[in-house]
């Protein structure tokens, strides 16, 4: 493709979980693309957030309250987007949660959060999505997966679950759609430096050696796991979104932006 051929311009875009982290990064690369993006979040202030910096990059916007695990709120968000901006071109449906436990100590609480947001919310979000696609003939739509989704983590069987649903379910959804001018692909981000990783709670912190400091796990844990021994940002996911809205025969691919970690 040429760069002309990476424009998202007059491309209506939402993304759910756009207020902060990978989900900004790929609001972003949309709006720096050309496209007016949705930002769909579970709190207000949250989503006006995201909506905010699309703003400010010139692009058309707005900021809707969702909670992905409700059909309603779903159809809502949706019929909101249709509403007011006559399409949905490109649908990035990013909302998800994490927690750690060992199978031991994993309560049940924590496994229904995980499959009611990450896999439900997919479920529902590309249901809605599909319906208004198959309309226009056109869609591209982007479910938010992991290297987890690849490849198991310990302390992370509920949240590997839930990825690796989102995986064969987005190959499954595109097959149905894939003469209807639909595409549907997961993306699977590596080790990016949000909350799932950061901070005494996240995994640098719960996975730091004696003595060791979170900032020391954090970095021994890139060179551990990526070849490329960087982390990954919010907008390297947001370039392959971007290309993923652009390129017309990818379906039902897992795409991986992990520095060389995972195949595929």
């Amino acid at each position: 493709m040429t760069n002309s051929q990476f424009s998202l311009e007059g491309r209506i875009a939402m993304v759910t979980g756009g207020g902060r982290g990978i989900g900004l990064g790929i609001a972003t690369s949309l709006a720096e693309a050309g496209a007016d993006v949705v930002i769909a979040d579970y709190t207000k202030e949250l989503a006006e957030a995201g909506a905010d910096a699309v703003s400010k990059l010139g692009r058309r916007t707005a900021a809707l309250q969702v909670d992905v695990r409700k059909p309603d709120s779903v159809t809502a968000m949706v019929d909101a987007v249709e509403k007011q901006f006559g399409r949905l071109d490109i649908a990035m449906n990013n909302a998800g949660v994490v927690s750690l436990g060992g199978i031991e100590e994993l309560t049940v609480d924590q496994w229904d959060d995980c499959i009611n947001i990450n896999l439900r919310g997919v479920f529902l979000c590309t249901q809605a999505e599909v319906a208004l696609m198959r309309k226009q003939k056109y869609g591209r739509i982007i479910n938010t997966a992991s290297i987890a989704g690849k490849v198991g983590f310990p302390a992370l069987s509920h949240y590997s679950a839930t990825k690796f649903g989102v995986i064969g379910f987005s190959n499954a959804v595109a097959k149905e759609v894939a003469q209807e001018g639909i595409t549907v692909n997961a993306l699977c981000p590596g080790i990016v430096g949000t909350g799932m990783w950061r901070g005494e709670t996240g995994l640098s912190g719960k996975w730091a050696e004696p003595g060791e400091t979170e900032e020391e796990s954090w970095k021994r844990h890139q060179q551990i796991f990526l070849p490329q021994g960087v982390a990954q940002t919010p907008e390297d996911m947001g370039q392959m979104v971007v290309y993923l809205a652009c390129a017309p025969h990818v379906t039902g691919q897992a795409l991986a932006v992990d520095g060389g970690f995972s195949l595929g």
